[in-house]
């Protein structure tokens, strides 16, 4: 390592957040900041992607980075393998932390709340919208499961497509999105001199409390 890690470090200056610039409720300004975001942020970087954390049934923290595939008044959506690591973690503690990171932008959102299992119907309509690849994938793969090699993992794969091969896959039932439903989303402006913006926003009785937070 050619530079130490406490020598490692950089000024954020390119913007701030005041509450003038910020609703009174947070979905308008995540709106805004993820299309800033989608405008801004160039490969590799993905602007939906996120780090999603959950809590297993003994209380041990689990993260790791997925893509948001939904946003509506109601929260959060993404998709996955109902039998996998996360799923069964979401299943013994239905709640779930999202970290959002823009770097071009200094910026970062935090998303905390109950998570919840979407329709049938909105998991088969966006598993229909997936590359076949895909599709076929969340038939073979046994997600988070021990497997002997890559070897297995092709053989599995080859055997789903030998499956198919007449039909469209179709949505499976261990396979589907979930949708966080926010109770706290935290909004970060990095500022110089490591006194950033953050403005949290709580759900309070129904309805959004604004306030500001030392950096």
């Amino acid at each position: 390592m050619t530079q130490s890690l406490a020598d490692m470090r950089r000024d954020y200056t390119r913007d701030g957040l005041a509450e003038a610039q910020a609703p009174a409720e947070p979905f308008a300004l995540f709106h805004q900041w993820f299309a800033d975001a989608v405008k801004t942020e160039q490969p590799p970087v993905e602007a939906n992607a996120l780090t999603l954390a959950t809590v297993d049934g003994e209380g041990r923290p689990h993260c790791r980075v997925l893509l948001l595939k939904g946003l509506d008044e109601r929260g959060f959506t993404f998709f996955t393998n109902y039998d996998s690591a996360k799923g069964q973690q979401l299943l013994a503690n239905p709640f779930a932390a999202m970290t959002f990171f823009w770097p071009a932008l200094e910026r970062q959102v935090r998303i905390e709340g109950r998570v919840e299992k979407v329709t049938a119907k909105e998991s088969d309509d966006y598993f229909q919208v997936r590359p076949l690849g895909s599709r076929l994938g969340a038939w073979a793969s046994p997600q988070s499961r021990v497997i002997a090699g890559r070897e297995e993992l092709e053989g599995l794969v080859k055997a789903t497509e030998a499956r198919f091969s007449d039909t469209q896959p179709h949505c499976p039932e261990h396979w589907g999105g979930y949708r966080l439903l926010p109770e706290r989303i935290e909004f970060w402006q990095g500022r110089a001199s490591r006194l950033h913006d953050r403005l949290n926003y709580r759900l309070v009785d129904g309805q959004w409390l604004r306030e500001r937070l030392a950096p």
